[in-house]
């Protein structure tokens, strides 16, 4: 059944959206840093349908620079798996994930995020969906995650740790928390959405 979307909220004000309650992630979260990790984390998202997809990478304060992703984040139905790029490299078997177009990947400014990852090893992305445009298309003119989870699932989440270190050997668990919550989001919206 397709939900009609004519009185969906168009956005909520930055005001409105600091009532709302904040909410994280509060599943389970797979640190991924060695490739026997990495090989299990697969075999499980290979099952999935619909995997929230974001990615972090170091802050440049550099006019015209950017670095690379330091940490990929796909979240499934029952965990969210933090892929530690600087661990467990960028290759074939992620790479195979983010190609399939059976497996829906969901994010905000996916585009970018894939052409960052294709800086480390070249593919050609299938099953990327940008939600920005999604919510767009039924109305919403929420564009970022915090606003579109604000929106569209009545809560907001902290992007404190957003200008964070991501290539740091042991990131925090304010850190982890934030990027489940990020993958996590974009799984739910998109399932909101859909």
């Amino acid at each position: 059944m397709v939900e009609a979307w004519a009185d969906a909220p168009r956005t909520l004000s930055r005001e409105e959206i600091n009532l709302l309650p904040i909410r994280a992630y509060g599943g389970e979260i797979c640190l991924i840093r060695t490739e026997e990790e990495q090989d299990r984390a697969l075999n499980l998202l290979w099952k999935e349908k619909v995997l929230g997809f974001d990615t972090e990478t170091r802050p440049v304060f550099t006019r015209g620079k950017s670095g690379n992703p330091a940490l990929l984040q796909l979240g499934g139905e029952n965990c969210v798996f933090l892929f530690q790029l600087n661990r467990v490299p960028f290759g074939e078997a992620l790479v195979d994930l983010l190609a399939d177009p059976h497996i829906v990947k969901a994010g905000v400014a996916v585009r970018d995020d894939l052409r960052a990852l294709a800086r480390l090893h070249a593919f050609t992305p299938g099953g990327a969906v940008d939600l920005a445009h999604l919510a767009k298309a039924r109305g919403v003119q929420a564009q970022g995650l915090r606003s579109l989870a604000a929106t569209l699932l009545g809560f907001r989440i902290s992007k404190s740790a957003q200008c964070s270190n991501w290539e740091k050997e042991e990131l925090t668990p304010r850190q982890l928390l934030y990027a489940a919550t990020d993958a996590w989001v974009g799984r739910e919206l998109y399932l909101r959405l859909a």
